[in-house]
């Protein structure tokens, strides 16, 4: 279930971390709001968006990259699931 939340942000940005991807807030003209350089596997999300609007842009970046979970820990491993099964449905 997705929470639009602080607490929920930071599961979120733990699990990234926790990926081959880096997570990067910065300004910038992005038209959806966030940009994915998959070669450099860097997520650049705009930073002045709230948190509904930073979570909003992780979920649609998950839905078109896959996070290399062999470093995951059991709560960002279960997160991960979970995010990728409320998609589906």
């Amino acid at each position: 279930m997705i929470k639009y939340t602080n607490q929920f942000l930071l599961k979120f940005e733990d699990m990234i971390a926790e990926s081959d991807y880096t997570l990067r807030y910065e300004k910038g003209t992005f038209k959806s709001g966030y940009c994915v350089l998959k070669e450099q596997k860097i997520i650049i999300i705009n930073k002045f968006y709230t948190t509904e609007g930073k979570i909003n842009a992780l979920l649609e970046i998950l839905k078109h990259v896959t996070l290399d979970g062999t470093r995951f820990t059991e709560k960002s491993q279960k997160l991960y699931e979970e995010l990728h099964h409320t998609e589906a449905a």
